[in-house]
Order: structure tokens, then sequence, then C-alpha cells
């Protein structure tokens, strides 16, 4: 199972077409080869898209030099998926502030960026070009409804937020140090497996918050806390599974920009790969907050 953000589009699904180019696009020769022979024989070759003359020795240069860098052809690289990433990240903490700050005296604010975030994780999630601007949007929209709820499990639980940002970090940073190791992988029969557990979690989450708001659950957490297994709230066996669900969406988040990356895919999905991996680390960051508040009661 991955991140629908990369499982949606064909730059991150290995079903990219994209064109052969033997020639470059851009420079002297600008635009499609010449028939008869690349470049034209002669002692002053002529360029036929623009009828430019070029002598030996600038020819003899136009060959010694590099080959086209994956900037240089418009293609998404590493570094594109890093700077755009980090971005959004500092954005959600822009927002994230907002969200910590008003949320006591707009108790509602958080639940009202939430339900606009889900429309624009939606509409990025089935537009057929990325959208900067709608990632954008997602992100500042996605930090407020994160921030109002850590300023109201930070009141509940002082410095319970400090935990669950070092602890997500971390496993953002293991798994990825796994990923580039080589030593995860992922695979089509872990796929299977993730995607019936979260389907799991899913309906267990809706059933949970339907109890929680007609008040047949008189705790934050509803069966989470209420219902106990051996002794243990059913929310400590759950929370650390599904936090390991959240770990290997990163890993076939990872897969997808790495498969993206190597095929070619144009530079403006870098933005698609921001918000994909946004959603992971938002969605591990809510769940640890979760069973470490458990914990804690």
């Amino acid at each position: 199972m991955s991140n629908p953000a990369f499982s949606r589009s064909n730059a991150f699904n290995g079903k990219l077409q994209t064109a052969a180019t033997p020639y470059p696009q851009t420079g002297p020769y600008g635009g499609q080869p010449q028939t008869g022979g690349y470049p034209p024989a002669g002692p002053h070759a002529q360029n036929g898209a623009y009828g430019a003359t070029y002598s030996p020795e600038q020819l003899s240069a136009m060959y010694s030099a590099p080959a086209a860098s994956p900037v240089d052809t418009g293609r998404m690289t590493y570094d594109d998926v890093l700077i755009k990433s980090v971005g959004m990240l500092a954005v959600l903490l822009v927002g994230a502030t907002v969200g910590w700050l008003f949320t006591p005296a707009m108790p509602y604010l958080y639940w009202g960026s939430f339900a606009l975030g889900t429309v624009f994780f939606l509409i990025n999630l089935f537009k057929s070009k990325p959208s900067p601007v709608m990632v954008t949007l997602y992100a500042v929209v996605e930090g407020i409804f994160v921030g109002g709820v850590s300023m109201i499990f930070n009141a509940a639980w002082s410095g319970i937020v400090t935990q669950a940002v070092l602890a997500t970090l971390a496993v953002f940073a293991i798994t990825l140090a796994l990923f580039a190791s080589g030593k995860v992988r992922a695979s089509a029969k872990a796929n299977r497996i993730v995607l019936i557990g979260l389907i799991a979690y899913l309906f267990y989450a809706v059933i949970n918050t339907v109890l929680v708001l007609s008040g047949a659950s008189q705790s934050m957490f509803g069966m989470s806390t209420d219902v106990t297994i051996a002794g243990f709230p059913l929310g400590l066996i759950i929370g650390p599974i599904v936090i390991l669900l959240g770990a290997y969406c990163l890993v076939t988040s990872f897969d997808s920009i790495k498969r993206g990356v190597e095929s070619g895919a144009p530079a403006e999905y870098a933005w698609t790969a921001a918000f994909g991996l946004l959603v992971d680390i938002v969605y591990i960051y809510i769940q640890i907050l979760r069973v470490l508040a458990i914990l804690r009661r």
C-alpha cells in the first residue's frame, strides 16, 4: 500500500511514458535533429532551425561539453524533492504556530482546518498535474490543525508535543536510513497486508469517533482506553501497529520517489513528492501523539 499521492500519479507508479530524447532539446542545435547525420558534415555546418553557421572549433567544443543533467532537461531530482519538502514543512510549522496560538480563543479552529485540509488533500490527490499553490494551501491548513491538536494535548500533558516531534523525527530518520541502505524495500505482499491494516484501522477510527461524539464513550480516546486486553488499553496495542503501518507507507513513498527520479519524471512532480511526504509525516505524528497521551494517562 503506497501513499495515494504517489500511487495515483504515473510519474511515480512506474507507468510514466517519456519520449526518447537521443539529442539535446536545448542548446546550439535547438530542437529536433536533422536528417542525413548529426551534426551535418562539412567545415561549416548549418543549423536547420536557425540557419546559424558553426566553425569546426565550435563543433568540437559542443561535442566536448558535458552531457545535460536532469536539471538541464527539466527532470525531477532528489534535490528538488528535498528543497520542496523542507519548504512545505516550514509552511506547515508556520500554520501550526497559528493553530497553537489561536485555538484557545477559537476552540473549533482546528476542526475547521481539518475539514478544509481534507478538501485540499482531495484536490491535490485528483489533480492531473501538480499545483504548487494547492500543495502550499494544504500545508498551511494542515499545519493549523496540527498546531491546534498539539496545543490541546500539551495543555493536558505538558511536554508531550516535544516527545511526539522527536519520536516522529526518529521514525522518519530510521526509515530513511534503512531504505537508503537497501535493508528495507516495499513488496507486493507487504503492500497488500498494509492495505488491509489501514482499511481496518479506518473503520475502527470512524466507529471510535462516532462513539466519542455521540457521548457513548466518556473518554476522549473512546475504545482506545475504554477497552482493555490483558490489562492494556486497546490504544496501546493498536497504536504501535498503526505507527509501523505509517513507517511502511514512508518506505513506499521513498520507493516511489526513487522510481520517479530514475524514470525521468518532470521537475514539477517534486511538488507531488513533497505533498506525499507531508501526508505521511503528519499521519505518523498524530498517531505517536495519541499513543503518548494514552501512556501518560
